[in-house]
């Protein structure tokens, strides 16, 4: 094997080899109370494939360990040179890490990060020009769309505010579905709901709940009034919607305008087509290029 300088690369034929632990038991639970106790967003995390795992190791998180295949190996071997002195690289051929993690590895590689200190909303709030706000999402496929879309459709400083009821962003398969945008985003949890709406209204937020309701405005008069560095952008899960007490606290209320007989559309789809609205138009309403709100 080529030596790379950086990680300590160990080879895998016995599965009890120590350190591998994390792999074997693969419940993201069990990961997310190792170090913090599952309480905000701390904890560790399993970023799979080659796409979520580069972005891991481009990001400010921690990597604690990577399990790779043999055939995956040089591929990314480029982006596994780069992590720190002594970071554990276990290799192994496609079967035995099959047998570690239990399932088909198809993707050739898993990396253990682990969560920085995570901001409260306060301090997310001061630095974002942009939020996502979400409440009762508890699908993380969603979650992970939601990122995605606002990594591709806000501005550089934008954020995620997760209130009651969401899942975790860093199981995963939200990180998977994010095709590793978690990572790129910070994130802050809402303490006090809906409370905390009010608490973005008083700091200079535009707060807009996006709703199918017939008396929201359409999206479009919406956006207009909306200055595109400071609005919270606040989303309730498909199905139920907001909740009466979060659509009190929302300072207006907008409604993607859709063909008679559709009811609603994926919430990830509803933020993407607001987000392109409120963060890509200007005050006169003309389309402003992506990156330069």
């Amino acid at each position: 094997m080529k030596a790379v300088s950086g990680p300590k690369f160990i080879e895998v034929e016995d599965l009890a080899v120590p350190g591998l632990e994390p792999y074997r038991n693969q419940k993201d639970a069990w990961l997310r109370v190792q170090q913090f106790g599952g309480t905000g967003l701390g904890g560790l995390f399993m970023a799979e494939g080659e796409i979520v795992v580069r972005e891991l190791i481009a990001s400010a998180y921690e990597v604690c360990s990577v399990l790779i295949t043999t055939t995956r190996l040089e591929s990314m071997r480029d982006a596994i040179g780069t992590l720190p002195v002594g970071t554990p690289v276990y290799v192994a051929t496609r079967d035995v890490a099959e047998d570690i993690v239990g399932f088909d590895m198809h993707r050739g590689i898993l990396a253990l990060g682990r969560c920085v200190s995570a901001l409260s909303m306060t301090e997310l709030a001061h630095r974002a020009r942009c939020l996502l706000v979400l409440e009762g999402l508890s699908n993380h496929d969603n979650i992970g769309s939601l990122y995605r879309c606002l990594s591709a459709l806000g501005p550089a400083e934008s954020g995620v505010v997760l209130g009651p009821g969401c899942a975790d962003p860093f199981y995963r398969k939200s990180l998977r579905v994010s095709m590793g945008h978690v990572l790129r985003i910070p994130t802050a949890r809402a303490n006090d709901w809906p409370g905390s709406l009010q608490v973005l209204g008083d700091l200079g937020f535009e707060v807009l709940a996006l709703t199918p309701e017939a008396d929201a405005k359409p999206l479009h008069e919406a956006a207009l009034r909306c200055p595109p560095s400071r609005v919270a952008l606040v989303l309730g899960a498909e199905g139920p919607g907001l909740t009466p007490a979060a659509l009190r606290a929302c300072g207006r209320r907008a409604r993607v305008p859709m063909n008679p007989g559709v009811d609603s559309l994926n919430v990830a789809v509803s933020a993407a087509i607001a987000l392109s609205w409120i963060c890509k138009t200007g005050p006169g309403g003309e389309q402003v290029p992506a990156g330069s709100v």
